[in-house]
């Protein structure tokens, strides 16, 4: 017999957009259930079977959940092929937590955390530009774990796709800027959105900064104009979604 669901929301996305943050606000409270470390990366596992799929190691994440919201954080998600589907075949009434960040910041942020992991040796120059043919050699095609600077940005896709899986009340969207400028009203739409009454907000704290180390490259204007000009027609596609547009 299928298990029934047990995790009712997920913060699914996006990478270096304040998610480790809002995690880590969330489990101040104790009337919300999450599992012992962020980023389960259950949905994106393609070496699971999802003709049948095995919740049951999934469920023994969350210890004890049982009257409270249940909820992880993986910030693949939404950017993954598939994931949301596998989600929305596990539980439609799921709700999602979307933290969006300026794609142009995410990208460069992105690569840092890459870079000062040895994962990158590219200048991000090269890497927004030639570099993005890694992704067609990848499985799956057109998308990769690492390299994905550039693609993981395209929020306009990530939403409407979203939206087609889930109705809208179902989804909240943030931006990391609100939520690192004053945490307290982002954690307030958070509660609410989950159902839960009103409660005292922890104070703002920096959670996962970047390393600081020699980088390679800056954030060059160039760089910039370059990356405005690929998102610009998804930024449309995003202020008429959600009325979030980055400047």
């Amino acid at each position: 017999m299928a298990q029934p669901p047990l995790v009712n929301f997920i913060i699914a996305g996006v990478q270096k957009g304040g998610t480790t943050a809002l995690f880590d606000y969330l489990g101040d409270y104790p009337d919300i259930a999450l599992p012992d470390a962020k980023e389960l990366h259950f949905f994106d596992d393609e070496a699971q079977d999802w003709g049948r799929p095995d919740y049951g190691a999934y469920h023994a994440r969350f210890a004890a959940a049982t009257g409270r919201p249940c909820g992880e954080a993986t910030p693949i998600y939404a950017y993954w092929p598939n994931s949301l589907e596998r989600i929305a075949a596990y539980n439609p009434a799921m709700k999602l937590i979307m933290v969006l960040r300026d794609p142009v910041q995410r990208a460069w942020s992105h690569w840092r955390m890459e870079y000062a992991r040895g994962v990158e040796t590219h200048p991000f120059a090269w890497c927004i530009r030639e570099g993005r043919q890694r992704l067609f050699e990848a499985e799956p095609w057109g998308h990769h774990r690492e390299v994905s600077y550039v693609e993981r940005g395209f929020y306009g896709e990530q939403m409407a796709r979203l939206y087609g899986l889930f109705p809208r009340d179902q989804v909240l969207v943030l931006t990391s800027d609100s939520l690192r400028r004053d945490p307290g009203p982002a954690l307030s739409q958070v509660r609410t959105f989950l159902g839960l009454p009103p409660a005292a907000s922890p104070l703002a704290r920096d959670v996962h900064v970047g390393q600081e180390m020699a980088y390679p490259s800056d954030l060059t204007r160039e760089d910039i104009d370059h990356l405005r000009q690929i998102y610009a027609m998804d930024a449309d596609r995003l202020a008429a979604l959600t009325g979030v547009r980055f400047s």
